[in-house]
């Protein structure tokens, strides 16, 4: 798997377009691309291929970003397709910043959906959270037509970026913002799950140590946004995904990180091929094929039925996968 990431990140510094610089109010918007460098935000960067992960993602997300801000959105097409919903997902929240601050009601993001990202909307909806925690604002629902349910992917992505930007606080202090309702609040430990897992580089041992300090309440959700990212970012070998399951065991929580998982490869299966992280990972967290993992996100959203939005269809829809994965696991 490290020999594989390591060829990725070669191709696309090989491919990767260049953007025309933005003109006019969005220049000072576009994100200066030494922000993908986590390492300067003091996070357990080790070296070799998880640095590499995280660092690509991280970059593939600002290219995105400055895309739109460039108006040069359909370059995120010409970058890898493993790092395509990255890209998107930063389109995203550049669409969504340039919404909020003009009061176009969701009109970007909503063509973006409409258009280049229509196979990748988890990530364009992470992306529209990040835009709100990036404005400090709580997140809500303006984009038209928004999808029901995967609206509240943007809890999550607001989650990540907010605990980005105050790593101190969020993971230091495990505080939470004050702007967030109570239905916010478990989503938005699903996003902090997903940035502890880039904080601690994919280390299972650290990560588990992490999540052991927050409060019991909070943990399923964490677990929850780990096994999202172990499976939608990678970084991880084998045995340490093996490791992985064993300490969401042990704290009680092993369907969350199956659930999490499941999430991950229903969405990079939308997105296109499965990335050879992913394909490792799903049998080992989900225990399942991924076509299998992925129907049962599929199968609980159908159950749900048309009118469901709120965040209790959004936690049944979590619960049912996770009853799917009990069944199974118990065969």
């Amino acid at each position: 798997m490290g020999d594989t990431g390591t060829t990725s990140f070669l191709d696309q510094v090989r491919t990767e377009p260049t953007l025309s610089p933005a003109r006019g109010l969005r220049r000072f918007l576009a994100k200066d691309p030494q922000e993908s460098d986590l390492s300067r935000r003091r996070f357990r960067l080790r070296e070799g291929a998880s640095r590499t992960v995280f660092t690509d993602a991280e970059k593939s997300y600002v290219f995105g970003f400055n895309a739109v801000m460039s108006r040069e959105v359909e370059k995120v097409e010409e970058i890898s397709e493993e790092q395509r919903p990255f890209g998107y997902e930063g389109a995203a929240a550049a669409c969504t910043v340039l919404d909020l601050l003009t009061l176009t009601r969701g009109r970007r993001l909503h063509e973006l959906l409409a258009g280049p990202a229509q196979h990748h909307r988890h990530a364009a909806y992470l992306g529209a959270g990040r835009a709100y925690a990036l404005l400090r604002l709580r997140p809500v629902w303006g984009a038209r037509r928004a999808h029901p349910l995967l609206r509240w992917l943007a809890v999550d992505g607001f989650g990540f970026q907010w605990s980005l930007t105050r790593t101190d606080r969020m993971v230091g202090e495990r505080t939470m913002p004050d702007l967030l309702t109570r239905a916010h609040c478990a989503v938005f430990d699903q996003g902090l799950g997903r940035l502890l897992w880039y904080h601690d580089c994919a280390s299972p041992d650290d990560v588990s140590a992490r999540i052991g300090g927050y409060p019991a309440a909070r943990r399923a959700d964490l677990w929850s946004g780990v096994g999202f990212a172990a499976t939608y970012t990678g970084g991880a070998e084998i045995e340490e995904l093996w490791w992985l399951t064993e300490h969401a065991g042990a704290d009680g929580f092993r369907a969350h990180l199956a659930q999490g998982c499941a999430f991950a490869v229903a969405a990079r299966l939308r997105s296109g091929a499965l990335p050879d992280h992913a394909a490792q990972a799903v049998p080992i967290l989900a225990g399942a094929e991924p076509e299998e993992a992925a129907s049962w996100t599929d199968r609980a959203l159908i159950a749900l039925g048309h009118e469901a939005h709120t965040h209790e269809d959004f936690q049944s829809w979590q619960s049912q996968t996770r009853r799917s994965w009990t069944r199974r696991d118990r065969h």
